[in-house]
């Protein structure tokens, strides 16, 4: 294979470090972010769900916007690039903007209409900037893959390497996030009041995750040709639908919408019914960091081995068999409700905290499949397309991948509202809580219906979205062997062109 086809090491590990950087920002924003405005704010959860549900539709029907813009861009350093080297200043300073806001709750104690009506307005007008922002650098920076290398094993494995990556920076951001802050708090000497924390760390890990994201713009370099065909935004979106394999995934991605609520719900339910409110606990309480590790850490390794397998296994399986086997994973989420359902205010004993771990194993190991191998089937989707209609759709098609996640991500917003709005976990009632448990008071036995609208958002629907999503995909048109078949002749194509 000629060497200019493909990346260089320093390549792929610029662009990771990008990408780390880049996912830091987003588990800020989509866990820290979130549990600001829920827990420490206490901004009411109808007007919470429908801010971040209202965002990321909007968001999801930008980022195919996006995509037709990158795949029209032509510079000398390529379509994809320029968006790197700018996008993360501005995303930069959106995040750090979005955390300086008022205190909701304070508001309402004291009688303020307008200030409750302007924190709820700086919520909503600076998230969605904060979409737009970072649509801006992510539908480049998975799109860039495509073009970083003709070979199809490189691009698997950088993709399952970016996953790695991508998971590493979700747990480091999830955590440190909310435990960062805690601690920063109590060196301010405000114990009860998290938000000055939470606004220091905050835009702290944001200007950091933002350096770094920019070193995928200074050092990722893009190899593949472009075609002379440029398509205007109403071909682009036609073009995302009438591809029948990349329409396949698109819906099965839909369908698995609710899991997205793990990144929401989980940092609430992790802080409250295992570390007693407060996260930093998992690093001051040896019984409780045991938990913490057992929990989270079944998860990440089921999901690091599976991206670290996919590679592998997609030599001798198809694709889209190894999708479709992450149906499976299911069976042990729905299981992780029915452990809550027997032993609601127990599962912080070590006999289940074991149970729920192996659990979360399996789990885990589904949902890193999926996230692999719906990235290497775009992939092969922009080959179908530059095969049959000689035009590389990278922007618009992993616009698709940022298109499903923030979608989810709205859609999981709106489910989570109505179930905390139908259990009055909202607003004054958070702050009422926060002081019972600071008190003494148990979250798993004192405020169980919390408790059972967590334990059911973090489990049952995610899993009835990872049975139903493999459906219609059951019938995807690529092979293996057909890809192969595909990728030989455009590399003639691209060397003929030359």
């Amino acid at each position: 294979m000629d060497e200019r086809l493909t990346y260089t090491k320093k390549e792929a590990g610029m662009f990771l470090t990008g990408l780390f950087g880049q996912n830091l920002i987003y588990n800020v924003v989509t866990a820290g972010l979130y549990y600001y405005f829920q827990n420490v704010i206490c901004l009411p959860a109808v007007a919470l769900g429908w801010i971040f549900a209202i965002a990321r539709i909007w968001d999801a029907i930008n980022d195919p916007m996006m995509g037709s813009i990158v795949d029209r861009t032509r510079t000398k350093w390529g379509k994809c690039k320029p968006y790197l080297l700018f996008a993360p200043l501005v995303i930069c300073v959106i995040t750090c903007v979005s955390f300086l806001n008022g205190n909701y709750a304070v508001a309402k104690e004291n009688g303020n209409t307008t200030a409750m009506v302007l924190i709820v307005t700086w919520a909503a007008v600076s998230y969605v900037l904060w979409g737009m922002s970072y649509t801006a650098g992510d539908v480049p920076l998975w799109g860039v893959i495509s073009r970083m290398s003709e070979v199809e094993k490189d691009r698997a494995n950088l993709i399952a390497l970016a996953r790695i990556v991508a998971s590493v920076a979700a747990g480091l951001g999830i955590v440190s996030v909310v435990a960062l802050s805690q601690a920063a708090n109590k060196a301010f000497g405000e114990s009860e009041n998290a938000q000055k924390g939470f606004i220091v760390v905050g835009i702290a890990m944001t200007i950091v995750s933002s350096i770094l994201f920019e070193c995928a713009g200074l050092g990722v370099k893009e190899r593949v040709p472009n075609t002379d065909e440029r398509k205007t935004m109403k071909e682009s979106f036609a073009l995302m639908w009438n591809c029948k394999p990349f329409r396949r995934l698109l819906i099965s991605g839909i369908l698995r919408a609710p899991l997205q609520l793990l990144a929401t719900v989980v940092m609430t339910l992790f802080t409250y019914y295992y570390c007693g409110g407060d996260l930093t606990n998992a690093f001051s309480n040896g019984k409780t960091f045991l938990t913490v590790v057992i929990i989270g850490g079944a998860f990440f390794i089921g999901q690091f081995g599976a991206t670290a397998l996919c590679p592998v296994l997609m030599k001798k399986i198809d694709v889209k068999t190894l999708y479709n086997l992450t149906g499976f994973s299911a069976l042990p989420m729905a299981l992780l409700f029915v452990t809550y359902l027997i032993a609601p205010t127990e599962l912080a004993k070590i006999g289940w905290v074991v149970i729920d771990g192996v659990l979360l194993l399996f789990a885990g190991i589904g949902f890193g499949a999926v996230m692999i191998c719906q990235s290497v089937m775009i992939s092969d989707c922009i080959d179908y397309e530059d095969y049959h209609h000689n035009y590389r759709p990278d922007g618009v098609f992993f616009a698709g991948q940022s298109f499903i996640q923030k979608f989810s991500t709205g859609i999981a917003s709106i489910i989570s509202a109505y179930v905390y709005a139908a259990v009055g976990y909202s607003d004054v009632n958070i702050e009422k809580m926060n002081t019972a448990i600071a008190n003494g008071a148990s979250f798993a036995t004192d405020f169980q219906n919390y408790s059972k609208a967590m334990w059911f958002l973090l489990t049952i629907p995610p899993a009835i979205g990872m049975a139903i999503s493999i459906i219609p995909t059951i019938k995807y048109e690529i092979t293996s062997k057909s890809h192969q078949e595909m990728l030989n002749v455009l590399i003639e194509r691209h060397k003929e062109a030359e």
